[in-house]
């Protein structure tokens, strides 16, 4: 999917709960070894939204922080689309409460997305083709979570929160999105069904055929349609789901630490879920120059993939620092207890008693 005409991204923004708990902290109330748990998945702690947090609390966040860095009202935004596996409502969209509080309705289409943790990135493609047809001037797209995990599972010690918007439009753009493809296969790798509160994974299935096979053929794909390799980047982002899977693709596709490095953010606040590609990818923004490459591909189970093929323009110089960049809002944190996180994610359930 190639762009015929100029889009890319005018504004972004991201933000992360400042609570933490670290994977030792959880270990010790299963009564398992956290601080293997850590080293295992390269995980030092994880984000935990406050009891007033939610997936709508982010994206507004980071929607105001997106429109203020690209300097743009909420009447320049046509759609908005929030990607999302935890949205609050069931049914009621999360995209109509952040168009309202950034004053982007009524004159505007919006939508809420799921695809697991890549509904944000297939939020962006959606964006990019209104704006490339010339139907809209300017889209939003924004992927954010509060992914859960049962007690005592593994996806405790990484489930995490935070999320990123991005605004798509063809005028100002800090970065040119030349390239976008996806790869997407029916693989059951991680699901939840209607009314369950936690999800259920496939273990090691989650690693091969999943992540692995949907990352490599994404971003392979993308190298034989813009003939490229990993040379041509100056960065690469990675879907996150823990420490060591991104910089192992990233080792088998033909890119060095250094190019992931800056956009790895798992270890500190673990997985967002459908923050994870878009908050890795807007932390790589604020450490790139004018010129740049980036690649960034996503991952979301069921199962697939979206690559972006990006380049930056001389203008993220001038809007870089106009709200915070996600190193500023990663270092403010309070690292909690368990019991204080159990409280917060509602892991003890009051009602049955």
């Amino acid at each position: 999917m190639k762009t015929k005409r100029k889009v890319g991204i005018n504004g972004y923004a991201g933000y992360v709960p400042r609570y933490r708990i670290t994977p030792k902290e959880i270990g010790e109330v299963w009564g398992k070894d956290g601080e293997m748990m850590a080293k295992g998945l390269n995980v030092e702690s994880k984000s935990v939204p406050s009891p007033d947090e939610d997936v709508i609390s982010i994206s507004i966040q980071a929607a105001k922080w997106a429109t203020e860095r690209a300097g743009l009202t909420g009447d320049d935004i046509g759609a908005i689309y929030v990607g999302s596996e935890s949205h609050p409502y069931a049914v009621k969209p999360t995209a109509t409460i952040v168009a309202a509080s950034i004053g982007a309705t009524p004159y505007l289409t919006a939508a809420d997305y799921e695809f697991a943790c890549k509904a944000g990135t297939a939020a962006i493609q959606t964006g990019m083709g209104l704006v490339a047809s010339g139907m809209l001037e300017n889209t939003m797209a924004i992927g954010a979570d509060t992914s859960q995990g049962a007690p005592g599972d593994a996806l405790e010690y990484s489930a995490a929160a935070g999320g990123a918007a991005f605004i798509i439009g063809k005028d100002d753009l800090i970065a040119e999105i030349h390239h976008t493809c996806s790869f997407t296969t029916d693989t059951p790798d991680f699901w939840r069904r209607e009314g369950q509160k936690y999800p259920s994974h496939g273990g090691r299935f989650t690693g091969q055929p999943a992540y692995f096979k949907h990352i490599t053929g994404c971003t392979e794909c993308i190298f034989e349609e813009t003939d490229t390799g990993p040379d041509d980047y100056d960065y690469a982002v990675f879907h996150q789901p823990n420490g060591k899977f991104p910089l192992k693709v990233a080792k088998k596709l033909g890119f060095s630490k250094e190019q992931v490095l800056p956009g790895l953010l798992v270890t500190r606040i673990g997985n967002t879920y459908s923050g994870s590609a878009p908050l890795g990818l807007a932390a790589t923004l604020d450490h790139a120059d004018p010129g740049d490459r980036i690649l960034v591909t996503s991952y979301g189970s069921g199962a697939g993939s979206d690559s972006f093929d990006i380049v930056v323009t001389d203008r993220i110089e001038e809007i870089r620092h106009k709200v915070p960049t996600i190193e500023e809002v990663i270092e403010d944190h309070v690292f909690i207890s368990y019991s204080r996180y159990a409280k917060f994610r509602e892991k003890i359930d009051i009602g049955a008693w």
